[in-house]
């Protein structure tokens, strides 16, 4: 087990008392049950993960960090209440043959490596949280896209339907499985805003191609949150948009983050430079996504920073 997992109380301790730009107090919703559970996390060292571990900590939650590996030996998962899977070769990249083959197989053949752990597992958890993507509907211009809208095509689509497939696979051990269809994370440590900030605080940002696309973007802060309250909430199962209930055109983002930070935005980026950098992947950059949570507000859960003003406010203390 120790060569395979790791307590996660000295990540939890670093990230709650350690230094975290843009990290905020949040305030913890507990489920009724006020069970606590011993939670398994892959990927959990990353962005995500650095925000997670302490909101399950705040939670009362046990968490178990778990290596990235192509297979999950059972032992590891034997008596987790849950797993929370994170894990994934990161999308933003050039995407040569071998990076889409990354990207394929991390996602799709690490969530049925992990299923074929839990079918092993003696004591199996009780929920599969399984991260997925808006990549999912693909290009959609300004179609409002909720949970129960239709894969769009393209790359990403593929994988995501695949990787949404294998976490499925868990249902037929008895498992609960949500996905989250996660969007744009906003954090000062890490994602997009991270790249950009350098960018936009030398005052040469600007606007991605026409501007027009749809950004879904989440806060981090309720990212993390949201992946506690797929673990609590028993009722909670299918696909969950974990994007903000307003999206914002990327135009709206740049000027908004161009006035939190006092700066210009005058200098747009064309796509031909974007495919020059990112090759077939700029098309997801300029691709528009207007994804909304529909399924997951019916589920209850309350976003903390439902528009982007306020989520850059808080993030960029402004």
């Amino acid at each position: 087990m120790q060569d395979w997992a790791q307590s996660a109380q000295d990540a939890s301790a670093a990230v709650l008392n350690g230094p975290n730009p843009g990290v905020g107090a949040f305030v913890v919703r507990r489920s009724e049950s006020r069970n606590v559970m011993r939670i398994a996390v892959t990927g959990g060292t990353g962005f995500i993960g650095g925000r997670l571990i302490p909101r399950l900590r705040a939670h009362g939650h046990e968490s178990v960090l778990l290596r990235h590996g192509d297979d999950w030996p059972a032992v590891t998962l034997d008596g987790m209440d849950a797993v929370i899977h994170l894990a994934g070769e990161p999308v933003a990249q050039r995407w040569t043959a071998d990076a889409k083959r990354r990207i394929r197989e991390s996602r799709v053949e690490g969530t049925e490596g992990l299923v074929r752990a839990l079918a092993d597992t003696a004591r199996r958890p009780a929920v599969l949280i399984s991260g997925s993507a808006i990549g999912f509907y693909g290009d959609r211009g300004d179609e409002d896209l909720t949970e129960e809208s239709t894969p769009g095509g393209g790359f990403l689509a593929g994988v995501t339907r695949e990787w949404e497939a294998a976490a499925d696979d868990a249902a037929a051990l008895g498992i609960r499985v949500v996905k989250i269809r996660t969007g744009i994370v906003l954090g000062r440590e890490g994602g997009t805003l991270a790249k950009l900030l350098p960018i936009f605080r030398a005052g040469i940002g600007g606007r991605v191609g026409s501007g027009r696309q749809w950004m879904s973007w989440i806060h981090a802060d309720d990212m993390a949150e949201l992946l506690v309250f797929a673990v609590e909430q028993g009722g909670v199962c299918g696909a969950l948009n974990g994007t903000a209930p307003k999206p914002a055109t990327n135009a709206e983002f740049t000027r908004q983050l161009a006035a939190a930070l006092h700066r210009p935005a005058v200098f747009p980026v064309p796509l031909f430079a974007l495919r020059l950098l990112y090759g077939e992947m700029a098309e997801v950059v300029v691709g528009s996504q207007r994804v909304l949570p529909r399924a997951t507000e019916a589920a209850g859960f309350q976003f903390r920073y439902p528009e982007l003003r306020g989520a850059l406010e808080q993030l960029l203390g402004t």
